[in-house]
């Protein structure tokens, strides 16, 4: 039996605030991708994403991800669909007021962990993976932008997540702590093969870590190779 994409949009609508974002998507992700969703500002690369984890509104068409259909999802399931979902944000959006372990156990905690042993076991875990197994009692004001990314990215992994999706993760970086980002992106993909969809700007890290392309323009998302077929994918 064939295995369903991961995520999967079928003649998509989005809206955000009842307006209409995007209009008639329809694209596959599977598991293990590596996948860029480029375009500019305003374009809606955000909305899908928002949409993908269910905190906005698909109002047409079919959209599933993770297994769950997202265009009909219940709100008191939306917590679990987001289990199985990393998000790392370009303006990191950690708390800062607290070190980075309060941070990540924070998070545990609201996702049903419980036994002390295991949460602090899985962020020594998830802090090795990113390179910062030393700065787990450092306030998140005392860290680089760069070390704070990896922090964001440590905690898209605590849960073991299927998909990541990353918006603008290297939009406030320097290009060289850009490209080591992109390097952990890179590992984290092979290593455990996991599914990243990243929605960047960064032409010259698309360039220098190549992979599979998807464009947000005109109200709509597509494949450079299937922009006159647009309307007609996976039918």
């Amino acid at each position: 039996m064939e295995t369903q994409p991961i995520i999967l949009l079928q003649h998509a609508t989005i809206k955000n605030d009842d307006y209409p974002i995007l209009q008639n998507v329809s694209l596959s992700v599977n598991k293990g991708e590596f996948v860029y969703l480029i375009g500019k500002s305003g374009a809606g690369k955000t909305t899908l994403f928002r949409a993908l984890y269910a905190d906005t509104c698909v109002s047409e068409g079919e959209a599933y991800v993770c297994g769950f259909d997202v265009a009909k999802i219940k709100k008191s399931k939306i917590p679990m669909l987001r289990r199985k979902l990393g998000i790392v944000f370009q303006n990191f959006n950690l708390l800062k007021d607290r070190n980075v372990y309060d941070n990540l156990s924070f998070v545990m905690r609201a996702t049903g962990w419980k036994n002390r042993n295991d949460i602090d076991n899985r962020i020594q875990q998830v802090m090795e993976s990113v390179g910062l197994p030393d700065k787990l009692l450092y306030p998140i004001h005392r860290l680089s932008e760069g070390e704070q990314q990896r922090v964001g990215i440590a905690r898209a992994l605590l849960n073991n997540p299927e998909l990541i999706l990353a918006d603008e993760p290297t939009g406030n970086l320097d290009p060289q702590t850009s490209e080591e980002i992109m390097n952990l992106f890179v590992s984290i993909n092979r290593e455990y093969n996991t599914t990243i969809l990243i929605s960047t700007h960064d032409y010259i890290m698309i360039d220098k870590f190549k992979a599979r392309l998807l464009y947000c323009e005109n109200h709509s998302v597509y494949e450079p190779n299937n922009i006159n077929n647009t309307n007609n994918t996976n039918e």
